[in-house]
């Protein structure tokens, strides 16, 4: 039976959530605190098979509980609810390595197909690493993949690795990065990465996308303070260059 870990403060809403998903069949557990969540799906991951995260929660928030699993190694499936919507706040929680998000109010058949859809993703990922244990073969060369240099990213997995080193990659950081390379060589505007990646056309503060560029910059570069793959052009937004070598 799949496990959903509802983190969320208001009972009533608590309480409304654990009725219809175990109406799904799902097992549910409500955590009304940050760190009890926190200590659930640190202490015993294999209790937890998804997360439903309210941001707004007493103590520790949302977006705080978001980083401090994904910094401790913990990368179960997790949606984000916010009752406010504004795109910054969608991308804090993207940028904290959440996986996908709805606003409050929503439709419960919205947040059944959301929970499905990551369940479906995490279990594909689970197959694809059981087979090839299980054959003790090297697993063929994956279709969506990129490498440059000694890097290779693969999209399919969420991982990056740099020689004999692996990066686990969130959703949000695998996407920005696959829209770079989509364009690789030309200079990729902000207010575009927000429309195409994140779907937001309002009016937003750009500097959550910074924030992914950092993160991303200590995974692929030798000095993240002076970049050669991940360059910033000035008063537009960053440009993606696979081979710095060809361009000196």
């Amino acid at each position: 039976m799949i496990r959903v870990l509802v983190v969320e403060d208001e009972q009533h809403l608590a309480d409304g959530l654990r009725f219809n998903l175990e109406a799904e069949g799902y097992q549910v557990q409500v955590a009304e605190t940050g760190e009890a969540a926190l200590d659930l799906v640190i202490t015993e991951p294999s209790l937890v098979d998804v997360v439903v995260l309210d941001v707004m929660l007493p103590g520790k928030d949302g977006f705080t509980v978001m980083s401090e699993m994904r910094r401790a190694g913990q990368f179960v499936p997790t949606l984000m609810l916010t009752a406010r919507g504004h795109p910054e706040d969608v991308l804090r929680g993207f940028a904290a390595g959440a996986d996908d998000y709805l606003t409050k109010p929503f439709e419960l058949p919205i947040l059944i197909a959301r929970i499905r859809g990551l369940l479906r993703r995490r279990e594909w990922l689970r197959t694809t690493l059981n087979n090839v244990a299980a054959t003790h073969t090297t697993p063929p060369e994956p279709k969506d993949t990129f490498s440059f240099g000694e890097k290779s990213v693969n999209f399919d997995l969420l991982e990056l690795r740099v020689g004999d080193q692996k990066f686990p990659l969130t959703l949000m950081e695998a996407n920005v990065l696959r829209y770079l390379i989509r364009h690789e060589g030309k200079p990729v505007s902000r207010k575009h990465m927000l429309e195409e990646v994140w779907g937001l056309q309002e009016d937003t503060d750009t500097r959550a996308i910074d924030n992914f560029i950092v993160r991303l910059r200590r995974y692929i570069e030798t000095d993240p303070s002076r970049p050669r793959h991940l360059l910033t052009i000035r008063g537009v937004g960053y440009r993606f260059v696979a081979s710095p070598e060809k361009t000196e």
